[in-house]
């Protein structure tokens, strides 16, 4: 039986790059991956996953309406996939997330999500939300707070380097507005010792 997976953390924990590092591995044994990341996240461009340490490859870019099992269906009548690897998991929607368990259960494709799983107020992010209940395999992937101990929250700061406290949920950004903490110095509001 495939599987769901979701690997979350808060960020710079290196998501992207483990992300990138499985589908190679997929591929360097001779099977195919489907890598899927959301059109809103534009940093390294439309369509195009890029880790923090430069290893980066084309994806399929979807949007919150898009069906990622009628995407995975369309690729699977050209080529066989071993894979679905999705970047920026949280930007998935209910319904998403849902397709996502339809690859596992009923196209028998394993899928790994790969995302953050609280936005900057500590909230849980749709796509996250979902994945927390439905994923087969929850796994962390662990990163550090400025003190030292486990970062497991995200701070928003301004560009002096405050702490935002109010906004819209989802502001694409990366080291330049948000800061990965422990949950001390997300209370506090501290990016920095």
């Amino acid at each position: 039986m495939s599987k769901v997976y979701f690997y979350y953390s808060a960020m710079n924990a290196g998501k992207s790059t483990i992300l990138l590092q499985s589908s190679y591995n997929y591929q360097e044994r001779g099977m195919d991956t489907l890598l899927l990341c959301p059109a809103l996240d534009t940093r390294a461009g439309v369509g195009r996953i890029r880790s923090r340490i430069g290893l980066e490859a084309q994806a399929t870019a979807f949007t919150a309406a898009d069906d990622l099992l009628a995407i995975t269906r369309a690729v699977l009548s050209v080529r066989k996939l071993a894979c679905v690897l999705v970047d920026e998991a949280q930007f998935l929607t209910s319904a998403q997330v849902y397709q996502l368990t339809d690859i596992a259960d009923d196209l028998r494709i394993p899928v790994l999500a790969y995302g953050i799983r609280t936005d900057f107020q500590g909230n849980l992010f749709e796509g996250s939300l979902r994945l927390l209940a439905l994923a087969d395999n929850i796994i962390e992937i662990k990163t550090i707070c400025h003190c030292g101990r486990k970062a497991t929250m995200v701070l928003r700061v301004d560009s002096s380097g405050k702490a935002v406290r109010e906004g819209e949920q989802i502001e694409i950004g990366g080291n330049d507005r948000y800061v990965s903490v422990c949950r001390r110095h997300f209370k506090e509001g501290r990016a920095s010792s």
